[in-house]
C-alpha cells in the first residue's frame, strides 16, 4: 500500500512537454493520504496539472475518512467505488518516491522506493469531483496498486502502478478502452526501482524536513547479474 510520497522538485515539463498548467507541483517530503496532491489529467483535449484531494470522494460516499486513498488494481473494472472512474477518469500522480514500512521483529523500517536513477515518477491514479464542502479543491483522486515485483515484495505487499512516460497518453486519454489501460497496470520492471532505508521520522507525518527521505543505508537495487 502507498501511504505516503516524497515529492521533490523537477522539471514536468520536460518530462510531458503537452502539459498545460496554471498551477505549480505541490512538494512534499512526507505527504500523507487527506493532503492535496498535484494530477496530471486529460480534459477538454489538453494534459492539465490541477490540484487533488489525496481520497477518492464519489457522491455517495457519507463519511469523508471513508474515501480511499489507494485502489487495487484487480477490482477497477468491479467495484462500484471505482468502475466509472477507470473507465473515463484516469490520471497521474507526479511524485519522486513512495515510503513503505517493513516490519521487523520490534518496529516497522520505513524505507523510500525512488527510481535507482533517483528520476521523477508518474503513479497511476483514478479521479473524480470532490463532492463535499470540507475543502477548497474540486477534484479527489486514489493511487492504483498492483502487486510488488520480487525485488521489492520483502518490503511491501503492493505498490502504486508506474506508467511509463511513452504510455502516458494512453493511459490519460478517456477513449483508451478498459482492456487496454488495465494492460498498464504491472508490476514495475525489477531494473527501473531500487529502495534505501529512512529515518524514521517519516512515521510521523508532521515532520516535512528533506531530511525524511535521505539514505540512512545502501539502495537496494536489482542486480542484472542475477539473469546472467
Amino acid at each position: 500500500m502507498a501511504g505516503r510520497l516524497h515529492i521533490a522538485p523537477f522539471d514536468l515539463a520536460a518530462l510531458l512537454p503537452s502539459l498545460v498548467s496554471e498551477t505549480s507541483l505541490l512538494i512534499s517530503a512526507n505527504q500523507a493520504p487527506r493532503r492535496p496532491l498535484s494530477m496530471i489529467r486529460q480534459a477538454h483535449g489538453q494534459v492539465q496539472l490541477v490540484t487533488a484531494f489525496w481520497g477518492l470522494t464519489p457522491p455517495w460516499l457519507k463519511v469523508l475518512d471513508h474515501a480511499p486513498h489507494c485502489a487495487r488494481a484487480e477490482n477497477l473494472a468491479s467495484r462500484p467505488m471505482f468502475q466509472e472512474a477507470f473507465s473515463a477518469r484516469r490520471c497521474l500522480i507526479p511524485a519522486t518516491g513512495i515510503y513503505v514500512w517493513k516490519p521487523q521483529p520490534r518496529f516497522k523500517q520505513p524505507f523510500l522506493v525512488t527510481r535507482v536513477d533517483r528520476g521523477p515518477l508518474l503513479l497511476a491514479a483514478l479521479w473524480c469531483r470532490y463532492h463535499t464542502t470540507l475543502t477548497e479543491h474540486n477534484d479527489s483522486t486514489a493511487l492504483i496498486t498492483v502487486a510488488a515485483n520480487s525485488l521489492l515484495a520483502p518490503l511491501t505487499e503492493r505498490l502504486p502502478a508506474v506508467i511509463d512516460r511513452a504510455a502516458a497518453a494512453t493511459w490519460l486519454d478517456p477513449a483508451t478502452p478498459e482492456d487496454e489501460a488495465g494492460h498498464l497496470l504491472t508490476p514495475a520492471p525489477l531494473e527501473l526501482l531500487g529502495a534505501f532505508p529512512v529515518s524514521r521520522r517519516v512515521n510521523d507525518p508532521s515532520n516535512q524536513d528533506w531530511a525524511c527521505g535521505h539514505p540512512t543505508g545502501p539502495m537496494l537495487r536489482w542486480n542484472i547479474a542475477k539473469e546472467t
